[in-house]
């Protein structure tokens, strides 16, 4: 199996820095807006196969917990191979470019601004039309399980969930990172769901997927109202995000291999 080294990992986060910045507005908008839609998807089918057993997790919370983070990795499996942009992930890919020079850092600002609009439309429409809309997650034991997840997010508090959310992008970068090194549409998937599979399990926090998960559980009568959703979970989840994939995984790595990323080569306009 075709695998990278970690300086030629470096080295191509750098390169899809500098093609990320280059993206029009509108294709970052709607590449933006597939993402969301697909964690969200993965988001739809935890929930739908890990939340509709309330025996199974009552008898063994292990085994529940991993089958709903099993088949979370769908969603970000399909943004990785099929192409699209997710804030999460561009956090730690976009910042090794700039520290390169070899990307302007209003760029990087740019395209999270944009990535994270389009990753929050994506997750609302998938909560709203796919999964409550259609039915599938609208009540029952499913829809009950939707508005409890909700109701716990927001009620954690800033500080456990900025290092929860630290946590998770830590691992979510690290699951791309072996992505980059994978040639093969194999190596990617299996890079790729472990990491995710852990973070889930674990209990991380990750903004785009609680774009999905907690505007599901409002539809489904979670006491949340939109101002909790915004300050309670998602504005500290997105900071720890940015810290824990901008910091750990692309500003470490760089500055361990930064010599793999000349400012000259594929210099973003």
């Amino acid at each position: 199996m075709p695998l990278k080294t970690p300086q030629t990992i470096v080295e191509a986060a750098c390169a899809a820095s500098s093609a990320k910045a280059r993206l029009s507005t509108s294709k970052t908008l709607v590449l933006g807006f597939l993402a969301g839609a697909y964690i969200a998807l993965g988001g739809v089918v935890a929930m739908i196969i890990g939340k509709d057993n309330p025996g199974l997790a009552a008898t063994n919370p292990g085994l529940a917990k991993l089958v709903f983070a099993a088949v979370f990795p769908v969603g970000i499996m399909m943004v990785v191979i099929d192409g699209a942009e997710l804030f999460t992930g561009n956090t730690g890919i976009m910042l090794p470019g700039c520290l390169s020079r070899r990307t302007p850092w209003r760029a990087m600002l740019r395209n999270w601004g944009l990535v994270y609009l389009g990753n929050l439309i994506g997750s609302v429409f998938v909560a709203v039309a796919l999964a409550y809309g259609s039915g599938l997650i609208r009540g029952g034991t499913v829809g009950e399980a939707a508005a409890a997840i909700a109701e716990s997010k927001v009620n954690l508090g800033w500080g456990p969930l900025i290092l929860r959310a630290i946590g998770c992008n830590w691992l979510v970068l690290l699951g791309i990172w072996i992505a980059m090194a994978a040639d093969d549409v194999i190596g990617k998937v299996w890079g790729l769901w472990f990491p995710i599979m852990a973070f889930v399990a674990i209990g991380f926090e990750h903004s785009v997927a609680n774009m999905f998960f907690i505007p599901l559980g409002m539809l489904n009568g979670a006491d949340v109202t939109v101002g909790q959703f915004l300050w309670n979970n998602l504005l500290p989840v997105t900071l720890g995000n940015i810290l824990g994939g901008s910091g750990l995984v692309g500003a470490l790595y760089w500055w361990v291999y930064a010599d793999r990323c000349t400012p000259d080569a594929g210099k973003a306009d």
